[in-house]
């Protein structure tokens, strides 16, 4: 593989370009929550309804998902900086118009373009920071750059919250043109170019197949909620939902160069990874979208009280990184993530039993605590155990693979839960008495955490039973790959 940048860039200026990556990674994922605590000022401010308001949520996620495989194909062709500043001046210019939507129809639209280049910033952060970081310096790269990535799920709601509240729901989009100025001035000024294969092909119909299965699938799950599982346009979602997976297969098992080598989900190891990343996210992350909604349009909180609400989730995730990260990846890695998994379970179900019509905000607490505790031991070993299950030569495609079905999760746990939510409250009339409107609230998160608890409790037993570490007999695996190959989502196989 061939770079431009300095293997070892000199002090006292060589972690500017760790500022650069690692600005434009909070900035990517502080923008999948930063919406939570605004989601009733925006309804308010655009007459949006709840369905739009998912898409609000989804289509940031859904786009990311989408087309993070692809954007590190692009990344190895192209050049990795010069997409991720391409990524950072459309996340720039989407991010304006979302602060100047004057509708739903448009605040989708711009929330479906930063995720597109949210995808093109995520897919080039990890081989940027490989090119520009050599020995003990990558490892401290590495470690700020995971540090800033938990934090960044921790600030999000909270943000979101203050900006809401003091500016305006608008100011959480225009907040992010500074911002991007500063990691592209640092970009242009401190990380040089570097490349993978430059002949690598870009799997375009693979992308597509996979946006249009991944796309159809989300919107099958919102139309069902509303509409019903057997109305024309659910069912014709699901069709086209289906049809597009089985163009994508068949793309995938005849391109030289696929987004995704079929084989790998041959490994027992490898496809119950995927399915681990796909089911935390989903079980762990969306319902706080609606607990956000209960907490200001139920209990009358404000949108920063809101994002304060659900922040021991964060936090207590944050702490277990920060002091147990390094025992965690001395362990088997399906004992972490099975476990993890399990405690993401039980804080859900505890939440599901400790909810009432007359449940406050403190309610949610303790599940919030015990779930963080358990996104705190699964996400740190969730890349290294995809990597580990995978041949050193497909690492970058398995980095890609893990972060895909991670965004997918979310976007889809929004779709599904959402119905379970809107199925609750469609007995309620405008201007039912506070009593029911409490009982349908509290009756629609029941059933979210409820569902999430026993998938998450589900996944982590599947994880146990199936994973196990590189160097088994897992379909032959080889030694896990060194760090030089551990290149990031989206890499070509070198």
């Amino acid at each position: 593989m061939s770079t431009g940048a300095n293997s070892s860039p000199a002090a006292p200026g060589k972690w500017w370009p760790l500022a650069a990556v690692c600005l434009g990674n909070v900035l990517l994922l502080v923008d999948v929550t930063i919406v939570v605590s605004a989601l009733p000022r925006i309804a308010d401010g655009l007459g949006a309804s709840f369905s739009a308001l998912q898409w609000v949520m989804d289509g940031y996620a859904l786009a990311m998902a989408a087309l993070l495989m692809a954007a590190g194909s692009a990344a190895d062709r192209f050049g990795r900086r010069r997409l991720y500043l391409a990524g950072l001046a459309l996340f720039a210019l989407a991010s304006l118009a979302c602060g100047l939507a004057p509708g739903a129809g448009t605040l989708i639209a711009a929330r479906a373009a930063q995720g597109v280049g949210a995808a093109a910033m995520f897919a080039t952060n990890t081989p940027l920071l490989m090119a520009a970081y050599r020995g003990r310096d990558r490892g401290i790269a590495f470690g700020i750059w995971g540090g800033t990535s938990g934090a960044a799920a921790a600030i999000g709601p909270v943000l979101g919250g203050l900006l809401t509240e003091y500016l305006n729901w608008r100011a959480i989009f225009l907040v992010n043109l500074p911002l991007t100025a500063v990691a592209g001035y640092l970009t242009v000024r401190h990380l040089r170019e570097s490349h993978g294969d430059r002949g690598a092909r870009i799997d375009i119909p693979g992308a597509l197949a996979f946006t249009l299965s991944a796309g159809a699938l989300t919107y099958g799950l919102m139309r069902g909620g509303e509409r019903g599982w057997t109305e024309h346009g659910t069912l014709a979602s699901f069709a086209g939902a289906a049809v597009a997976l089985v163009v994508f297969v068949l793309v995938e098992r005849r391109v030289p160069q696929p987004l995704l080598d079929l084989r790998l989900l041959r490994r027992p190891s490898f496809a119950a990874l995927m399915a681990a990343a796909l089911l935390l996210q989903a079980a762990a992350f969306p319902y706080l979208t609606f607990v956000g909604l209960w907490v200001q349009n139920v209990l009358g909180l404000s949108p920063v009280q809101a994002g304060l609400a659900v922040l021991p989730m964060a936090l207590m995730s944050l702490l277990v990184g920060a002091l147990g990260g390094r025992t965690l990846q001395r362990l088997a890695p399906q004992l972490p993530l099975g476990i993890g998994l399990l405690l993401v379970g039980a804080g859900a179900l505890l939440d599901s039993a400790l909810l009432g019509a007359d449940a406050g905000w403190a309610t949610l607490l303790p599940g919030l605590a015990v779930s963080g505790l358990g996104v705190g031991t699964a996400m740190p070993v969730l890349a290294p155990a995809a990597l580990g299950a995978a041949p050193p030569q497909r690492a970058g495609m398995a980095s890609g693979a893990v972060n895909t079905f991670r965004q997918l999760g979310f976007a889809l746990g929004i779709a599904a839960l959402g119905t379970l939510f809107t199925h609750a409250l469609h007995g309620l009339t405008p201007g039912a008495p506070l009593p029911a409107v409490r009982a349908a609230y509290a009756t629609g998160l029941t059933r979210l955490t409820l569902t999430c608890g026993l998938v998450a409790v589900a996944a982590g037993l599947m994880v146990l039973m199936v994973v196990r570490g590189a160097g088994s007999t897992d379909a032959g695996q080889a030694a896990p790959p060194t760090p030089r190959t551990a290149v990031a989502a989206g890499g070509r196989p070198r």
